[in-house]
């Protein structure tokens, strides 16, 4: 069976995700990702991608040292700058273990793996230099080597320059240079004569020679054996930090956490930049995905797909060039990516795990068993079968091509009924007929076919579940305008079964098209009272919350006033004054007669007119009507007078009226004793008192209220003067209170 991860090119999978680790050790494990063994290491890989799609962590300055390390255990020294980078390297693995501990269940396992490696670390930093170099203080026979290296090579260039100054023009130039690790100086070939020493190397031009001068071969032998001491002493220091190295346990640990570290960060890249989701699996056996694409294909078709009880087997049949192979390696792609812990090219996707993935794509031949396309094929088909279980996914392109259609076609059904037997559950494409027919016929079987556009003569791309494709030749031909004689001629010899397919398959697709487009409108109508239905839940909501505002708005203000009412009768009673005990008991029982919840308004009782005593069950009291106001009465309960709706009063006794008809007058007192009110209380009650009199007929009337400073009887008059019921108004004679009190002569 050829395989799977190659048919589907899984392997560009593979290097996108590796395009997108941070180091060769992820590199490497993306290119090597391969469908796990088993679900539960599916969904723990998922797990982890999902927490570094959360935590989108760095691995900086992280780089491969394992071949240094493979090295440092097999007894090979380090040298300075490897160390170095591999410590380098740990500690930026230790920092990125500290940030990643407290993130996430998965991720805080993986980083707690990784090593403090603090010894090394330790050394190193004691024993190197930024450059790997090793430091003088690495141990204390480098420190006593060196301090002898320095005065020593001091005290020869002071020697060579001092010589170069008494050769003169021997010198060609006069610097200081090394060959063969010793310090010598540059003569003139035709000079040297002039400078005894030891020729050690010349020019390519051979004009110039680099003398060692005989004087300063004592000092050079003495330099070279310091620098033998010195280069043995730094050879066992860097020896015993590579041991160390080789020694370290947590190592491999620490390798293999940066390595799931950076796969899974790289996995995570891959999602956001290609739009993929989350798999789900299930245990039924079944595969759902919702808006799946092929992911390496630019601009791919979202289609929707389905394999479960029914269909088991998607027979997909169309044209060539429809998308056909292209769909079979998204579902084929799709399984292999959720079974390697991969995100999915699919807007949603709830998969199966299964057992084995079969692929049988394109048509290439063996040649090594020197085998035909269609042996080939059936090479593979007889795999399936072999091996093929309920828990397995088949996909084959294709199936039944390379010989005989008619053959090709039995052939084909015997193997799909036992595909069917085995339970296994796949997608397959062919142009054998025949297997439409099939498809139709057997449960388990559905027909499916990828739209194609007539207008345009090309694909859509689309999958159709239900429909079996067409090949539209005669249609094309028809649209190409191929001549007509030609195309009858062609269904003639279909036979009438042949063309009467086709034209029901043409039918069939045009009332599909129909049925779609009702389907789009009435999805459309549906949006959009939707729409309007949750419009006018918001405004309802914002009516109500308005209302409940307005509400509490009100009784805040009913509360207040109730308050301020109550306030002012506490303070009458403890003044003992009775009149503004009386106005503010008045006051009292008119606020709460308005912010009390009104009853369902009721028919009022007869005789409730002007004149009238009424009961008011509210109060358990008798009042007497003073005034008949649309649908309220202004009523008198003792001294205390107000406003009742008419619905609340019960007829006591009818009015009383003269033989001839008129109303008899109450006894009513026509003057009103404002002293000692504020102007706020003292208009109030005039208010009250010129409507009683107003509907008792009284004028004229006397207002009391004293001379004092005049602004109660100022603040008086400039009311009366705005009242429409008062005609006109005077101070009172002389001996009946003059300035002290208002005469008023209502309007009649």
């Amino acid at each position: 069976m050829r395989d799977a991860l190659e048919a589907l090119e899984f392997y560009r999978i593979r290097q996108a995700l590796a395009d997108r680790a941070s180091t060769f050790m992820g590199q490497e494990a993306a290119l090597a990702i391969a469908p796990k063994a088993s679900l539960e290491e599916a969904l723990a890989q998922q797990a982890i991608v999902a927490e570094a799609l959360a935590y989108p962590y760095r691995l900086g300055g992280i780089r491969d040292i394992r071949a240094p390390l493979a090295a440092a255990r097999e007894g090979k020294r380090l040298e300075g700058m490897e160390l170095l980078n591999i410590a380098h390297t740990l500690e930026a693995a230790t920092a990125l273990k500290h940030e990643l501990l407290e993130v996430g269940e998965r991720l805080s396992a993986l980083a707690a793996r990784i090593g403090e490696h603090t010894l090394y670390r330790r050394r190193v930093a004691e024993i190197l230099d930024f450059d790997g170099s090793v430091k003088d203080s690495a141990s204390p026979r480098l420190a006593q080597i060196r301090k002898r290296l320095g005065p020593l090579r001091e005290q020869i260039q002071q020697r060579l320059y001092s010589i170069m100054d008494r050769a003169g023009s021997a010198i060609q130039e006069r610097y200081i240079t090394l060959r063969r690790e010793r310090y010598v100086i540059p003569v003139k070939a035709s000079l040297q004569h002039q400078v005894p020493g030891i020729v050690l190397d010349q020019s390519d031009s051979g004009v110039t020679v680099f003398l060692e001068p005989s004087s300063v071969v004592p000092l050079n032998n003495q330099l070279y054996s310091l620098r033998l001491e010195e280069e043995a002493e730094i050879a066992r220091i860097l020896f015993e930090l590579t041991d160390l190295l080789a020694q370290d346990p947590e190592l491999d640990g620490t390798l293999w956490a940066l390595t799931e570290l950076d796969l899974a960060r790289a996995a995570a890249a891959l999602a956001e930049d290609w739009k993929l989701s989350k798999p789900r699996f299930n245990t039924e056996g079944t595969y759902h995905l919702e808006q799946v694409w092929h992911p390496l294909i630019p601009g791919a078709v979202a289609n929707d797909l389905e394999l479960s009880q029914s269909p088991r087997l998607l027979l997909l049949t169309g044209p060539n060039m429809g998308g056909k192979t292209a769909l079979l390696k998204t579902l084929g792609l799709a399984v292999l990516m959720a079974q390697s812990g991969l995100y999915v090219a699919a807007k949603a996707a709830n998969l199966a795990f299964p057992d084995k993935v079969f692929v049988d794509i394109g048509d290439e031949q063996s040649l090594e068993a020197s085998l035909s396309t269609f042996a080939a094929h059936l090479i593979r088909l007889k795999e399936v079968l072999a091996e093929a279980t309920p828990r397995s996914l088949v996909l084959i392109d294709e199936l039944g091509s390379g010989t005989d259609p008619e053959e090709g076609a039995a052939l084909s059904q015997a193997f799909l009924e036992a595909l069917l037997e085995r339970g296994a559950r796949g997608l397959i494409t062919t142009h054998l007929s025949p297997l439409k027919a099939f498809a139709q016929e057997t449960p388990g079987v559905h027909n499916a076919s990828m739209r194609f556009d007539l207008e345009r003569l090309a694909p859509t791309y689309q999958l159709e579940v239900g429909t079996p494709g067409r090949s539209y030749a005669l249609a094309i031909a028809r649209r190409l305008g191929f001549p007509e004689a030609l195309n009858a001629r062609a269904e003639a010899l279909l036979g009438p079964e042949g063309g009467r397919v086709e034209r029901l398959l043409a039918a069939l697709e045009a009332e599909r098209d129909s049925l779609r487009q009702r389907l789009v409108e009435a999805e459309q109508l549906q949006a959009q009272v939707r729409r309007e239905r949750e419009e006018l839940r918001a405004r309802l909501h914002e009516l109500e919350q308005n209302r409940e505002l307005l509400l509490e708005e009100a009784r805040r203000e009913a509360e207040a006033l109730v308050r301020e009412a109550q306030e002012r009768l506490r303070q009458v009673r403890l003044r003992g004054k009775s009149e503004g005990q009386g106005k503010a008991l008045q006051e009292l029982l008119q606020l709460r007669g308005r912010y009390h919840k009104a009853p369902k308004p009721q028919p009022s009782s007869p005789g409730v007119v002007a004149g009238a005593t009424v009961r008011v069950p509210e109060y358990n009291a008798q009042a007497r009507v003073l005034e008949v106001r649309g649908g309220e009465a202004l009523v008198q309960m003792g001294s205390v007078k107000m406003s009742l709706p008419l619905s609340s009063l019960q007829a006591v006794e009818p009015p009383k009226t003269s033989s001839g008809g008129m109303r008899v007058r109450s006894n009513f007192e026509a003057e009103l004793n404002l002293r000692g009110m504020t102007v706020d209380e003292a208009l109030l009650a005039i208010d009250d008192f010129l409507t009683e009199a107003k509907s008792l007929g009284e004028t004229p009337l006397r207002l009391l209220h004293g001379k004092g400073t005049g602004a109660l009887r100022n603040a008086i008059r400039e009311a009366l003067r705005r009242d429409k019921r008062v005609e006109t108004f005077h101070d009172a004679v002389p001996y009946e209170g003059g300035h002290g009190v208002t005469v008023v002569h209502l309007r009649k």
